[in-house]
């Protein structure tokens, strides 16, 4: 645990730009790469056969992997500010994606390390609200997946200087294709992981020889949509991968909603499945050969050993799992990370770590790597994965507010979900069913070992609740249930809604006309992926969402 000594005055170990820049070599830099949505059970190196991930694998040779670590809430938002302020939701706000800004009060990761003198960049995803509230970072280059307008994205930006403004789907078909398979319509030289990877390496060798940096190199893949390149479209077509996982009990109340993310035609479900499992897979190889080109970045510059890096994500992604897609669900798939770190002075080369880790645990690390006290008042619940701690015995999830909360506490041995919607309970056996296939409070109920599980995690996870979740959810010793949905309430459509939306802020006329059709877009995304038979999708379902009546009829005229 770790204590803010409080205060807004000059921070320990702050000194003048001159005072800092004359400390910089002794200090290291500091590299966050991290993705969106991806499973820990992606890098090869890690043990997971299955993946070609040869830049990863390296980090994992020469540093640590952590087998088990996991996102806090496993929804970008809230997950992200996890990370950037060390705090739960009950301080920072977020319980899924919010919209709203971040208390400006609470101090973050770069703005404590920009405070020291270290130089601060995010580069790619960031996800925060408004888009260019910097947090403390001296400067930042944006990638998000929907920009509202492109003078606030650099990669947007970027395209339009590169011949590639025209496109309007620059991430890939969300709202028709969003689980599906699709090719990106951006060559892979400017794809949006190519892009990260490139300006990350281009920051590092202008920032060579000055004082230290953070770089939060930020990937949106391999979160859908899928839009592969056609130089990993067929890299994992014939490899072995691992088949989605069965449960034999009901799921919790959040899993109807999950399972209708995917807009797999009737019958065909096995074999978009896994197109889809391809895809997703490729999409992390993608981020994988960038990555190799920021290692190359460091190692030419003499400043790969004086760097910590950590690599991990926000999230996880079902994919499948239990026939649910997407997050915001308390089951491994969703929550389990991967999480290596790399950084010679303090990390044995190829060692492995089963202790409990997590984004909370990441700025705690900072903090320890660069002899930096915290300069807030709160406690945090996270603590340097570097330091000799003692173990912690298990880690506490959450997510959302009202009926639609959720929360979770994992031991090496149980998993233990609440559902705040008509109190509903799931109780896992990890040791025997890894996969959590069997609630034991539905298909053993009556075994006194099971209540005795259940009654010890329940007090566990109240206890959890009441120090770091939301306020009044935990009361006089129990979790408030807060009722099923009244009868006959409608349960909204899960299929993705979201459309391009810079292209309704361009004001240049000529600029306007010049963009690609979006039935062009949707007919190009697909040409190469056959299995796609975009006739076959809810069609009906697409137009509600927003879509363009004139584009559907020109998708049923030309897929038929």
């Amino acid at each position: 645990m770790t204590t803010g000594a409080g205060g807004r005055g000059r921070r320990p170990g702050a000194g003048s730009e001159e005072e800092n820049m004359a400390k910089g070599p002794e200090r290291p830099n500091i590299l966050l790469l991290f993705t969106d949505q991806q499973r820990f059970d992606t890098i090869a190196g890690a043990g997971f056969e299955h993946m070609v991930t040869p830049n990863l694998d390296r980090l994992a040779r020469d540093g640590c992997v952590f087998t088990n670590a996991f996102t806090p809430n496993p929804v970008c938002v809230p997950a992200r500010h996890n990370l950037m302020t060390g705090l739960p939701a009950r301080y920072h706000g977020y319980t899924a994606n919010n919209p709203h800004p971040l208390d400006h009060r609470l101090p973050t990761l770069p703005q404590i390390l920009s405070d020291n003198g270290w130089h601060t960049r995010a580069i790619g995803k960031m996800h925060f609200q408004p888009p260019r509230r910097h947090s403390g970072f001296d400067k930042m280059e944006l990638m998000e997946e929907i920009p509202r307008y492109r003078e606030d994205d650099e990669y947007a930006m970027y395209l339009k200087a590169n011949g590639w403004g025209h496109i309007q789907n620059i991430h890939g078909v969300r709202n028709l294709l969003y689980m599906l398979p699709q090719r990106s319509l951006i060559p892979e030289e400017h794809h949006g992981s190519t892009w990260v990877g490139k300006r990350s390496a281009e920051f590092i060798r202008t920032n060579a020889g000055r004082r230290p940096f953070f770089l939060w190199s930020s990937w949106i893949q391999p979160h859908p949509p899928f839009d592969i390149t056609d130089s990993v479209a067929e890299l994992y077509k014939d490899r072995a991968l691992p088949a989605p996982l069965v449960s034999e009990t009901p799921l919790g109340p959040q899993a109807a909603n999950a399972a209708r993310y995917a807009d797999f035609p009737e019958g065909e479900q096995a074999v978009y499945n896994r197109r889809m499992r391809e895809c997703y897979y490729a999409a992390v190889s993608l981020v994988d050969k960038n990555v190799g080109v920021i290692l190359d970045a460091l190692e030419e510059t003499g400043q790969l050993d004086n760097t910590l890096i950590m690599f991990t994500s926000d999230h996880g992604e079902m994919l499948g799992d239990h026939s649910c897609y997407q997050k915001m669900m308390p089951y491994d798939s969703a929550a389990h990370i991967p999480f290596v770190v790399r950084y010679p002075e303090r990390v044995a080369p190829g060692s492995v770590r089963d202790d409990f880790v997590g984004l909370n645990d990441i700025l705690p690390t900072v903090l320890d790597v660069g002899q930096l006290a915290y300069p807030g008042p709160l406690a945090l619940p996270g603590q340097s994965a570097l330091a000799q701690n003692a173990p912690r015995p298990n880690h506490y999830m959450e997510y959302g507010r009202g009926r639609g909360r959720w929360i979770s506490v994992r031991t090496r041995t149980h998993k233990y979900n609440y559902y705040y919607r008509g109190g509903y309970e799931e109780l896992f056996d990890l040791a025997n069913d890894p996969c959590e296939s069997r609630n034991l409070l539905i298909c053993e109920p009556d075994d006194p070992a099971v209540a005795d599980a259940r009654g010890e995690l329940r007090r566990t996870l109240i206890e959890l609740e009441s120090r770091w979740g939301l306020e009044n959810y935990a009361a006089q010793g129990e979790l408030l249930s807060l009722g099923p949905d009244a009868p006959g309430r409608k349960t909204r459509s899960s299929r993705n809604g979201q459309f391009p939306a810079f292209p309704s802020s361009l004001t240049d006329a000529r600029e306007k006309e010049s963009m690609k059709p979006f039935g062009e877009e949707v007919l190009e995304a697909v040409s190469n992926e056959p299995i796609v038979k975009l006739h076959d999708l809810d069609l009906d379902a697409w137009a509600a969402n927003g879509a363009p009546e004139t584009v559907i009829e020109r998708i049923r005229r030309e897929q038929l």
